[in-house]
């Protein structure tokens, strides 16, 4: 079977006065990504996007400084969620879906509260609501996700459940899938450019542009899926904005960690594909 993944090649939009890295392939209203931490356009699992791509148009791109993007990534969450929107305007694409993974999930629901006239849809995965959440990250996601370089042992940690057996082989297919295509001398592994992600997430949690508050009026259709043990982006943190926000749905995984949509790529796509696609 022919992958879209495989076969699209990376190519580059002049995007105020930078080259940003992105790719464009499938059928269908376009989904824009927004990648997590240290996440460059070969860490997202290829089954999953291939997943998606036989009835939406995924768009995949590189931060700027980071992967094959040019420039440096900004400190301040929104102007990373304007450098999405300024792809796909350079791409012709009015409306859209925005998908964002961990800290791309935060840069996501930033993209939604400020493009609210051109975002169709919102799909949040393993991440969490602007403003405070009162459980921490789990020093683990620390001590494994700040090595310069990570094997399969840190991602196990990181992204799967290591008391599950099923969770921890999900993690090696997934691992070896996306090993096939990546080059990991791309990935950000500097403190300087870890500090720009947390910069931006602290942003989020100040929340100076009220997002938190106008989920009780937003009328886009948010989609969020959470895994039971995630160790950056805790479920329990968005229990209680539930009742506060009328247009989002909330799924959870069980046995599952922070990289859910890679140990169930094809379940995750498909209840993906069922909210977007009614």
């Amino acid at each position: 079977m022919n992958s879209f993944f495989e076969d699209a090649e990376t190519q580059f939009a002049q995007i105020d006065s930078i080259k940003i890295a992105y790719r464009c392939f499938g059928n269908g209203t376009p989904i824009l990504f927004y990648n997590r931490f240290r996440g460059i356009l070969d860490t997202w699992d290829p089954l999953f996007l291939d997943s998606l791509a036989t009835n939406h148009t995924i768009i995949l791109f590189d931060y700027p400084g980071i992967g094959d993007s040019e420039g440096q990534l900004s400190s301040d969450i929104l102007e990373v969620a304007h450098v999405g929107i300024k792809l796909m305007d350079h791409l012709a694409y009015k409306n859209f879906y925005v998908l964002g993974w961990s800290y791309g999930g935060l840069v996501a629901q930033a993209a939604m509260f400020l493009y609210k006239d051109r975002v169709l849809k919102t799909v949040l995965i393993g991440t969490n609501p602007p403003g405070n959440n009162p459980i921490p990250f789990d020093p683990a996601f620390f001590e494994r996700a700040l090595k310069p370089v990570n094997d399969l042992d840190d991602e196990t940690v990181i992204f799967f459940e290591p008391t599950s057996i099923k969770s921890r082989a999900a993690g090696r297919a997934s691992f070896d899938r996306i090993s096939k295509k990546l080059d990991s001398s791309k990935i950000p592994s500097t403190a300087e450019k870890f500090q720009k992600y947390f910069d931006g997430s602290a942003l989020m949690k100040k929340d100076e542009s009220n997002f938190r508050e106008q989920y009780k009026s937003l009328t886009i259709p948010v989609l969020v899926i959470s895994a039971d043990h995630d160790i950056s982006f805790a479920v329990e943190n968005w229990f209680p904005l539930l009742r506060n926000a009328p247009s989002m749905q909330h799924i959870i995984i069980n046995d599952a960690g922070h990289g859910l949509q890679h140990q169930e790529p094809i379940l995750i796509a498909g209840y993906i594909n069922l909210f977007l696609n009614n």
